[in-house]
């Protein structure tokens, strides 16, 4: 049996994943304890690891970011916000969870420590003292593998791999005038990582966060990153995470409806804006029921991750009506609704993009906040879907879009081809391997 320590930054984006591995490893026979967010510790007792809260210093509820950061909304989305939230919704906890690391390891003597890739105390963990003389350190990244390569654009940008040397060369100058305006960022996150003591180490930001664990864990297949002739050796691309079924619980009432909507024939569309981006839902999931409303083929499945699902959605559409074809839900059980899915038209979430592709479901991405146009750029650079690039598409876009894939097999057919990698990796069972074999550190 090893002792495990498990951290993740208290947003259901990153606790999702790093729970579902802590789950994996109790029923493994491991002793795990989970470092996280205060919201989820029922959640994380029932489990099965050991529950342990973040300090209040590097704790907050993500279902009202604006209570713990005001001055965010205030940050256009894109590349400004996304820097912004690397300082302070990221950088400025690292010596507090650094510190809450240390505090649990004195008294759990963990011979492996998993933390999500913007979980930077696990970062200065692994910065702090040689391999050897800390417990081995993995990193898991569930979000886009954004380390800095010759054979990529600038990161975050949404843009696609250079297609000839004059196009790096663009790009090149672009990286240039972006490390300039990042200047601000790697001075705050160096100053975060002095008051954890653990001093970040000259070289480019991306890289250092990608290096500094033992193993970079990276929650895809290699067919939907971009290829790199310089990347880290360390980086392993291990699968995605399987959506866990909900054992014991009852089908929602209007799974009927999916049933008798296939056997009419008609396909499935889901829409959805995930579990962060999903508190103003006129941005996508009401426009794609609004594009599709005359659509007698389809059945739209509107998954708003909401409690309040219902009243958001009629409010923002009227004074129309929910269409005929549609049904709004709060949350949806994608284990079991992704298979019977003809079309994710989704904001980009990593995530939710992983499991549809894993079920072979093409998609259509809306998304401009945190790292979705990045996924989405990986959508369209894979061919298993259209990318919007925009996070509030009209109507008609989306009409089109949504006709376009559904009536183009090669996006299916991509996508099933990239079902196929996902089904030959299973990633609980070599992180588990990773964590409590013989080459551990």
């Amino acid at each position: 049996m090893t002792k495990v320590l498990v951290a993740a930054t208290p947003v259901s984006g990153h606790h999702g994943p790093l729970l579902r591995i802590a789950s994996h490893l109790v029923a493994a026979g491991h002793e795990v304890v989970f470092l996280g967010g205060a919201r989820f510790a029922a959640e994380v007792r029932a489990a099965g690891p050991e529950f342990r809260a973040l300090p209040a210093e590097a704790d907050y509820d993500d279902r009202d970011f604006t209570a713990r950061f005001p001055e965010r909304s205030r940050v256009p989305a894109g590349p400004a916000q996304t820097m912004w939230d690397v300082m302070h919704v990221f950088g400025d906890p690292t010596p507090h969870q650094y510190r809450a690391l240390r505090e649990v390891l004195a008294g759990f003597p963990a011979t492996a420590v998993l933390y999500d890739n913007l979980f930077l105390g696990g970062v200065a963990l692994s910065l702090a003292e040689l391999p050897g003389r800390r417990p081995a350190t993995y990193s898991v990244g569930i979000s886009p593998l954004g380390v800095e390569s010759r054979d990529t654009a600038p990161h975050v940008l949404g843009l696609l791999p250079p297609a000839d040397d004059a196009q790096r060369a663009e790009y090149a100058a672009i990286a240039a005038r972006m490390a300039e305006q990042r200047a601000p960022l790697v001075t705050h996150l160096r100053a975060c990582f002095a008051a954890a003591g653990a001093p970040l180490p000259e070289g480019p930001l991306g890289r250092t966060l990608t290096d500094a664990a033992d193993a970079f864990l990276q929650l895809t297949v290699p067919g939907f990153e971009y290829p790199r002739s310089d990347q880290p050796a360390g980086v392993r691309f291990v699968g995605a995470i399987p959506i866990p079924a909900a054992p014991g619980q009852r089908p929602p009432v209007w799974w009927p409806e999916l049933e008798r909507a296939r056997a009419a024939g008609k396909r499935i569309v889901v829409t959805t804006q995930g579990t962060l981006a999903n508190t103003e839902l006129g941005r996508l999931v009401v426009p794609t029921l609004r594009a599709l409303a005359d659509r007698e083929d389809v059945l739209v499945v509107a998954a708003t991750g909401r409690p309040d699902a219902a009243e958001q959605v009629t409010a923002a559409l009227a004074p129309a009506s929910l269409p005929g074809n549609a049904l709004v839900a709060g949350f949806v059980p994608f284990a079991e609704l992704l298979p019977l899915t003809s079309l994710l038209v989704t904001n980009g979430g990593y995530g939710g993009t992983q499991a549809a592709l894993a079920h072979g479901v093409p998609l259509v991405v809306a998304g401009d906040s945190e790292d979705k146009p990045e996924v989405a750029a990986r959508v369209e650079w894979t061919g298993t879907g259209v990318n919007l690039r925009t996070a509030e598409p009209a109507d008609a876009v989306l009409r089109e879009a949504v006709d376009t894939v559904l009536g183009t097999p090669a996006y299916r057919e991509r996508a099933a081809a990239l079902a196929k990698e996902y089904a030959a990796h299973d990633a609980l069972g070599l992180i588990e391997a990773l964590v409590s074999g013989p080459e551990r550190g």
